[in-house]
């Protein structure tokens, strides 16, 4: 549920807990938000900024967090976009990882940005084109123009463990084609992790768009049927940075063209989109706006 948050106007979303479901989702939620990891700018979990329970019969803990935009809301629209996109979020897993929490359901539905830079004076909270009033569209900036940062949401399937050689039973989130989850036996959700992040650009990038071929060969090791043979965060990280250091200026700015369009659409968006670098250029925008 949205809400606004009386003392700054804040808009924010309201989340209600069922400790049942998902028992370590405070814990975890609080850990990232606690003062020893809330500021540190590798910790892309989203913040926790209050918690409060409703008086009444059936009373509930409501969690407060920022409001935020789904990561692909709106498109992606340059490679240098894409490139910021995936290292933020590999180094959020690897933040999560190194303090020995497996997010577990690290999908596209739980990843968001804040959106406060490319939509500076807000949006509506469920029709996400329209302005707060909903009177018209929201005023937005591209990706490139107001470099976003990225989150991830939903600790319900979370954990922390004590180290990451652990395995744990599967749970089912959003991706539910991780290979060893068809199994029903324990596996090591460190392992799990890398797996959705991999089909993640998989599904959302690679099938969608032309031009993924840099990111065939790592996307396939870290979707591999057996994840005892998937890279760790650190070797996906140190493989992404090679791989993010051989792309031309000219690739990192290129338009990303939809495989399910008409070829003169494409043809209409690269022409605006050469039309943006210009502009770009001209106003030393990097080609991978890092935030």
């Amino acid at each position: 549920m949205d809400a606004v948050r009386v003392q700054d106007n804040l808009p924010v979303m309201l989340k209600r807990l069922f400790p049942e479901e998902g028992p370590y989702e405070l814990d975890v939620t609080q850990l990232f938000s606690s003062p020893n990891f809330v500021n540190n700018p590798r910790n892309h979990c989203v913040p926790l900024l209050d918690t409060f329970e409703l008086d009444g019969p059936g009373s509930h803990k409501l969690m407060v967090f920022p409001l935020l935009r789904p990561f692909n809301s709106p498109k992606f629209q340059t490679f240098g976009e894409f490139v910021a996109f995936f290292t933020q979020i590999c180094e959020g897993i690897q933040f999560m990882h190194q303090q020995n929490v497996a997010h577990r359901d690290c999908t596209a539905n739980n990843i968001m940005f804040d959106p406060f830079g490319m939509y500076p004076n807000g949006f509506h909270p469920v029709k996400l084109d329209r302005n707060r009033n909903f009177k018209g569209k929201a005023t937005t900036y591209t990706r490139t123009q107001r470099p976003p940062r990225y989150y991830f949401i939903d600790f319900g399937l979370s954990r922390r463990y004590t180290s990451r050689s652990v395995t744990d039973n599967p749970l089912r989130g959003g991706d539910k084609s991780a290979p060893e989850h068809k199994s029903r036996k324990r596996c090591n959700p460190f392992h799990t992790d890398i797996y959705y992040i991999g089909n993640l650009v998989r599904q959302e990038f690679m099938r969608k768009y032309y031009g993924f071929k840099f990111m065939e060969d790592l996307v396939k090791a870290m979707t591999d049927e057996d994840p005892t043979k998937r890279p760790s965060i650190e070797e996906v990280i140190r493989q992404f940075s090679l791989i993010r250091g051989s792309l031309h200026e000219i690739k990192l700015r290129s338009a990303i063209r939809p495989k399910n369009v008409p070829r003169l659409y494409s043809l209409i968006r690269q022409a605006r989109q050469w039309v943006r670098t210009i502009q770009y250029i001209l106003s030393r925008q990097a080609s991978i706006p890092d935030p």
